[in-house]
């Protein structure tokens, strides 16, 4: 199969597009995978549209700058913040400036967050994935559902992540999320 070598500072191998699909889409619900509209990387290691779905999901293919293999598929009314915090992270700032940015955005009513909107992701450490066989091993699923200004009181969650149970990521903040791993 032929891999796309994009020379950055180091060699970055880029799969096809059906490949970053396939994989991308794994994320989501089977019933919801044919369609997610798939954003992924472009041989220039920028990203793109690899696929327009008309589902209500926007599934993201693995970054392959990064060393671990992360998919994640959401609703598309989180699109708005999902595509601020890229669009940051590509300008170079760094997670607390991005949490400040957004935060910021969000008491302006610039930028929205949805209630019960639903991430889906699937996160391999480093060396589980194969570009060339399309083979992922040791992935983990994890849900979020966001909640914003949800807090342990107002939902009855820990937040501290303890096995097996659904907790409660950032309370209080405007992206507060219920983790889940099945």
């Amino acid at each position: 199969m032929l891999m796309i070598a994009l020379l950055l500072q180091t060699n970055v191998v880029i799969p096809p597009p059906a490949r970053q699909i396939e994989w991308a889409v794994q994320a989501a619900p089977e019933r919801m995978r044919a369609d997610a509209t798939v954003l992924g990387y472009g041989s220039d290691g920028k990203m793109t549209v690899l696929r327009k779905g008309a589902g209500a999901l926007v599934c993201l293919a693995d970054d392959p700058a990064q060393p671990d293999h992360h998919v994640s598929c959401y609703h598309k009314d989180l699109d708005p913040y999902m595509a601020r915090g890229r669009e940051l992270r590509a300008g170079g700032m760094k997670a607390p400036g991005i949490e400040s940015t957004r935060l910021a955005e969000i008491k302006s009513g610039k930028l929205s967050l949805p209630v019960g909107a639903m991430l889906y992701q699937l996160i391999a450490p480093p060396g589980n994935a194969n570009p060339a066989t399309g083979v992922v091993t040791k992935a983990q699923a994890m849900y979020v559902v966001y909640v914003p200004y949800a807090t342990p009181e107002t939902t009855g969650l820990s937040a501290a992540p303890k096995p097996g149970m659904p907790w409660l990521m950032d309370p209080g903040k405007p992206w507060a999320h219920i983790m889940i791993t099945p």
